[in-house]
C-alpha cells in the first residue's frame, strides 16, 4: 500500500462528528420552500434534494458540515456530519424561519398576494449566517444569464471544494473557505467563463471575509448591513440584496438591478411588465415587508408571458 493510500485509509477510519436533533417550529414551515433560494441551479453541488430530504454542504466557522433535513408532520430531523456540525445544527431554528415574523404583512386588498399566501403557509425567509457563502455566487451571477454563472459556480466548487463529510449524497461538495478562494489563479477563472471584474471582485470579498460576517452581528437586515456590504468595490445594489436576503433573513431588500424581476412583479400584480422604479412603486405600499412579497411572487409559480428578447449567453472561456 503506497503512503497516499495509507493516509486515505487512516483518514475514512476516523469516525466524522455527527449531530442530530428535532426542531418543532410554532408555526409550520415548508422546508423545501423556504430554502429553494440556496439552490444555485439543478446541478448545484452544495444543495441536493432526495424525495423531501433537502441536503446542504456546508462551511462553517469550525470546517466542513453536511447538514440533513427531513420533514416530517410538524417537526423537522436534522442531522448534521462533519467538524462543522454542531454549528450548523444550532443554525437550523434560523435557517428554518424562526426569528421571520410575517404577523406584519397585510396583503388581503391584494387578490394575487392573498391567494399566494394561503397556498404557501409554509414558506419563510431563511437566515443562513453565512454571508461569504452567499456572496460569492450572487457576485458570480452578476451581469451574466444564471446558465452562465450556475456553471460557473459548479466547476469552481467541483474543482476546489471538498467532498461532503458524513453518508453525503454522491457529488455533494463543501464550498471553498475565503483563503481558497483567493488562492484559485486566473486561468481558473477564465475557464469558467468568471471575467477578471467578478473575479477581482471576490478576491476582494474573501479578503475581508472576517468583517463581513460579523455584519451578522447588526440583525436581519437594514442600511448599515447594506453598506457595509456595498462598501467592497463591485458589489453593488442588487449584490448586497440577494446577499442579505440569504444570510442574514432580510425581509426587505428588493432585489433592484435583476433581469427578469420587475417585470415579473408587474405582470402578478397589475398585468404589464414595469422597470426598477415601477417595481419599487408597487411594492411600496409593503416596506417593510417588500422581501416578503417578492418570495410569495416567485414561489407561486406564477410566470410572465414568454416574448421579447432574452439575454444572450456569453461562453468566455476559451477566448
Amino acid at each position: 500500500m503506497s503512503v497516499t493510500d495509507r493516509l486515505a485509509a487512516a483518514a475514512a477510519s476516523v469516525p466524522v462528528p455527527v449531530v442530530t436533533t428535532i426542531y418543532a417550529p410554532a408555526v409550520p414551515v415548508n422546508v423545501r420552500q423556504t430554502l429553494r433560494v440556496l439552490s444555485r441551479g439543478s446541478g448545484d453541488p452544495t444543495y441536493r434534494i432526495v424525495g423531501e430530504t433537502v441536503w446542504r454542504a456546508v462551511r462553517t466557522p469550525h470546517g466542513a458540515a453536511t447538514l440533513r433535513l427531513v420533514p416530517g408532520g410538524s417537526r423537522v430531523e436534522a442531522t448534521a456530519w462533519g467538524p462543522g456540525a454542531e454549528w450548523i445544527v444550532a443554525g437550523v431554528p434560523e435557517l428554518l424561519g424562526h426569528g421571520d415574523d410575517w404577523s406584519t404583512l397585510d396583503v388581503s386588498r391584494n387578490a394575487f398576494l392573498a391567494n399566494a399566501l394561503r397556498r404557501l403557509p409554509g414558506l419563510r425567509l431563511t437566515r443562513t449566517n453565512q454571508v461569504v457563502q452567499m456572496l460569492v455566487p450572487a457576485i458570480l451571477e452578476q451581469k451574466v444569464t444564471s446558465t452562465e454563472a450556475w456553471r460557473a459556480w459548479r466547476q469552481l466548487v467541483r474543482a476546489h471544494g471538498e467532498p461532503a463529510p458524513g453518508p453525503a449524497p454522491e457529488g455533494l461538495v463543501v464550498p471553498p473557505d475565503a483563503a481558497t478562494w483567493k488562492r484559485i489563479p486566473s486561468w481558473e477563472w477564465h475557464r469558467a467563463g468568471v471575467g477578471p471584474q467578478r473575479s477581482a471582485t471576490i478576491m476582494r470579498v474573501c479578503a475581508v471575509a472576517a468583517g463581513l460576517e460579523r455584519t451578522l452581528e447588526l440583525g436581519r437586515g437594514g442600511d448599515e448591513i447594506q453598506r457595509r456590504l456595498r462598501s467592497i468595490v463591485g458589489v453593488g445594489v442588487w449584490t448586497a440584496a440577494e446577499t442579505s436576503q440569504r444570510a442574514h433573513g432580510d425581509a426587505d431588500s428588493p432585489s433592484v438591478g435583476d433581469y427578469h424581476l420587475p417585470a415579473l412583479v408587474g405582470w402578478a400584480l397589475i398585468g404589464k411588465p414595469v422597470d426598477d422604479d415601477g417595481m419599487l412603486e408597487l411594492l411600496e405600499p409593503w416596506r417593510g415587508n417588500r422581501e416578503r412579497v417578492m418570495r410569495l411572487i416567485t414561489g407561486s409559480g406564477f410566470s410572465k408571458p414568454r416574448f421579447g428578447p432574452r439575454m444572450t449567453i456569453q461562453d468566455h472561456r476559451f477566448h
